[in-house]
């Protein structure tokens, strides 16, 4: 039961919205990304934008311990946050590795291309319809996740 008061009007409160769950054109976008995360072909015909990721703490942050420093990564991708995942995708999860994440059953979080203190995005080329989402220039090693055993 509900202890939510509705003020004014005779109509009962169920405490309910109209609202609706992952309805937005943004969040139905990062369903189809989540679903097909590293495939060229999730918006195809979109108007994509080239970022660059940059490496953007000291060499000797410890924050690059937990993930190596990839050097900087071009890739083509709607938004910045896309950017990151795109490159994320090219990383090993753990899954094929035995290695376990903190937090959840991938490793796909703890890529340093996720992390702002690690990696930048800077747009350098906006409203591309020639390119395809995917890394464009630069090299994503796939050791970046370090196995329990050996």
């Amino acid at each position: 039961m509900s202890n939510v008061v509705k003020s004014g009007g005779d109509a009962p409160n169920n405490a309910t919205t109209s609202n609706t769950f992952a309805q937005s054109v943004e969040s139905q976008a990062q369903i189809a990304d989540a679903a097909r995360e590293s495939s060229p072909n999730v918006g195809e015909g979109d108007a994509l934008n080239i970022y660059k990721l940059v490496p953007l703490a000291a060499p000797d942050d410890p924050r690059w311990d937990n993930s190596p420093n990839q050097g900087e990564i071009v890739v083509a991708a709607r938004t910045t946050g896309d950017a990151r995942i795109v490159a994320s995708a090219r990383e090993l999860d753990f899954m094929e590795v035995d290695a376990a994440p903190a937090e959840d059953v991938s490793t796909r979080n703890a890529s340093a291309f996720r992390d702002d203190k690690l990696y930048t995005v800077v747009e350098i080329s906006h409203g591309r319809r020639d390119v395809q989402r995917g890394i464009l220039e630069g090299e994503v090693s796939l050791d970046v996740i370090y196995p329990v055993q050996e």
